[in-house]
């Protein structure tokens, strides 16, 4: 791998295809889905291009569960994980932001991705509680099987099939008991594996070489034999959901003047600077990442800290396409101004990101006539409340510092209110630093890459995600459910919680979008105890006065995470209610985290012009690669020298 990124240097060669006129500039607003892949790194846009690209025809149930064992392993490094206080541990469960978003995470986050891609996939699947360890199995032939990509490891039974948890822990109480003396003691374990002695341990550990180093190490440094031997040396059968977020997926839009910048180094930024969580210690350097190479990590590091911005066209016609709110303003002369000073103007603008933003700013240039003023407001709620973060009474510059209101979110609103003769925009420029990881970054390798471009379909999507929590710490630090103005019957906003025995529980959330609504997809971590309790999956598009039974589950269960997805939309729907509804309550019945995406066609959205551009190093000499990419597919051909080391992604609109 050194190799790969400090060789000696020659000339890179680029090949460009060929292009198609875009349409006309003056329609489009903005261009959805923009993905750049490389022939060198796997496409993850999404969970249907991950089962593409991994799940083939014919595969085995074993095959296939092995399969997202290594996906896990290949894009999560075992560290303090991200902490962002909307699923009911805190901290991320939620494959695709794993992927793209973060990298890292604790042994809850990996067991949460195992159940996720599990289910995806049509398997029933569980969390088991051991030791001081969290873990998953899948259910295929009628049994359990365990899959570990935290410690990173699965075994076998004797009879030739993935071994479950309650198998392992017999296999490891029943050497303890042949061999007294070793229980919990990690030095003596540690002894007794060197010189791969672990080989002599219960013999469903001893085949385990692809997991295990000579001395019983694995292929991390920080977990081994020595811990598998008392991780399972506990009670059969301790079951939990680790629950999961869904419905997350990467979006890069692009209006006029804005600019998304991914890197292949970071600046020592996280979600957790706030003091929400311990710093992940892969963020300074990349140890024991020596399975994750094999399984094709190729990127220099794990966490990138990329750059978001957004230099408003104040006075160019685009701005009234892509603006969620343009009333009472014209632009003259490249600025933007009140049109009546008797009349106020108002822009509102929206800021989606596809990544966790971590830093936020607005610069202003301003312009205040006569007894005008210009005041601006914040939404992180889906503009369902506004609060006022300046009151601009007097012309010039100001820095607007949003960073307080917009960390750990991925989306938001600012509201300019201009009042007065001559009140308006000179200009605005609005800029974030954001947190991704860098496995799934279209890297290079020396010699030929093929780039491939892809833009649309012209969508976007408005999130309502959040715990059904009181607890005013989290709420301090994120949205919660309650943020997004449901109506509870019958349930108490803590846990989400159906109050009586006999009552049902209802809880329902009224969605909005921008354009026409294409599908909901929803769904939460849920509770009902009892067999005859269960949970219903509801929307309805004409203010409640008929609903859609979209799915439904029972119990018994102490958690199950279940999402759905309904895309019969009526045409022209741009409001909708989404509702969560309980059975009679007989023990216990819960909605701990919910998580609604409604999808819609951006109203100004299509195609034009891309540039992307690409950064990195030969022998410490920087190259570039810039190419604008005329139609919404399009590829090019990128030749590298050796000493090659990724610094940056770039993506923008050639204007």
């Amino acid at each position: 791998m050194k190799s790969l990124l400090r060789a000696a240097a020659v000339l890179c060669v680029v090949l460009t295809a060929g292009s198609l006129p875009a349409q006309d500039k003056d329609a489009v607003g903005v261009v959805s889905n923009v993905t750049v892949l490389s022939d060198k790194v796997e496409d993850m846009s999404s969970l249907e291009a991950w089962k593409a690209g991994s799940i083939k025809p014919g595969m085995s149930d074993e095959e296939k569960g092995v399969v997202i064992l290594k996906t896990v392993i290949k894009y999560r490094h075992q560290t303090a994980p991200p902490m962002e206080y909307l699923q009911s541990d805190l901290n991320v469960h939620d494959f695709m932001k794993t992927v793209h978003v973060y990298g890292y995470g604790m042994c809850c986050c990996a067991a949460a991705n195992v159940e996720e891609l599990g289910r995806y996939l049509g398997y029933g699947a569980r969390g088991r509680i051991i030791h001081a360890h969290s873990v998953a199995e899948l259910q295929w032939d009628g049994k359990w099987h365990l899959l570990d990509p935290s410690v990173m490891n699965y075994f076998h039974a004797p009879d030739g099939s993935v071994a479950s948890v309650n198998e392992i822990i017999a296999a490891v109480k029943d050497w303890h008991a042949k061999n007294p003396g070793y229980r919990m003691d990690e030095r003596k374990l540690r002894e007794f594996a060197k010189n791969e002695g672990w080989k002599q341990g219960p013999p469903m550990l001893a085949g385990a070489e692809e997991w295990y180093t000579r001395d019983g190490a694995n292929h991390a440094g920080w977990h081994g034999w020595y811990s598998t031997m008392q991780e399972y040396d506990c009670k059969p059968d301790q079951l939990y959901e680790y629950a999961y977020g869904h419905g997350y997926r990467p979006n890069v839009q692009l209006r006029p003047g804005e600019r998304v910048t991914r890197n292949w180094f970071n600046k020592g930024l996280h979600v957790n600077m706030d003091g929400s969580g311990g710093v992940p210690e892969i963020i300074a350097q990349r140890a024991g990442m020596g399975l994750q190479r094999k399984y094709g990590d190729i990127a220099p590091g794990r966490v990138g800290n990329g750059t978001h911005e957004y230099n408003v066209r104040v006075g160019d016609a685009s701005l009234k396409l892509n603006a969620l709110t343009y009333e009472g303003l014209a632009a003259r002369d490249g600025k933007l101004r009140v049109v009546d000073p008797n009349t106020p103007g108002v822009l509102v603008i929206r800021m989606p990101s596809s990544y966790v933003y971590l830093s936020g700013k607005a610069d202003v240039k301003a312009v205040v006539g006569g007894a005008g003023r210009i005041a601006v407001s914040f939404s992180d709620n889906n503009g369902l409340d506004w609060k006022e973060v300046a009151k601009i009474d007097a012309s010039g510059e100001q820095v607007i510092d949003l960073k307080s209101r917009c960390f750990r979110r991925y989306d938001y609103r600012l509201k300019f209110e201009m009042t007065g003769a001559g009140t308006g925009l000179d200009a605005l420029s609005i800029t974030h630093d954001i947190q991704h990881a860098q496995t799934p970054l279209p890297a290079f390798t020396p010699g030929e890459n093929t780039v491939t471009f892809t833009a649309g379909p012209p969508e976007g999507t408005v999130t309502l995600e959040g715990l059904f929590t009181t607890d005013e710490n989290t709420k301090a630090k994120q949205l919660v459910a309650g943020s997004f103005h449901p109506t509870l019957e019958g349930m108490d906003e803590e846990l989400g919680r159906v109050k009586e025995y006999g009552p049902i529980g209802v809880a329902t959330f009224p969605v909005a979008t921008p354009g026409d609504m294409t599908r909901l997809r929803f769904g939460g971590h849920l509770r009902m105890r009892d067999a005859r309790e269960g949970w219903s999956f509801l929307v309805s598009f004409d203010d409640g006065k008929t609903w859609k039974t979209v799915d439904s589950v029972k119990g018994p269960t102490r958690g199950l995470s279940h999402y759905v997805t309904f895309a019969d939309v009526p045409q022209g729907t741009r409001k909708a209610l989404v509702r969560f509804q309980s059975t009679r309550q007989f023990n216990t019945l819960c909605v701990f985290h919910c998580r609604i995406d409604a999808d819609y066609t951006e109203p100004a959205g299509g195609f034009r012009p891309v540039r992307v551009t690409y950064v990195w190093e030969e022998d410490g000499e920087e190259k570039r690669n810039v190419h604008v990419a005329r139609r919404p597919k399009d590829s090019w051909k990128v030749r590298c020298a050796d000493g090659l080391l990724m610094k940056s992604l770039i993506v923008e609109l050639a204007e």
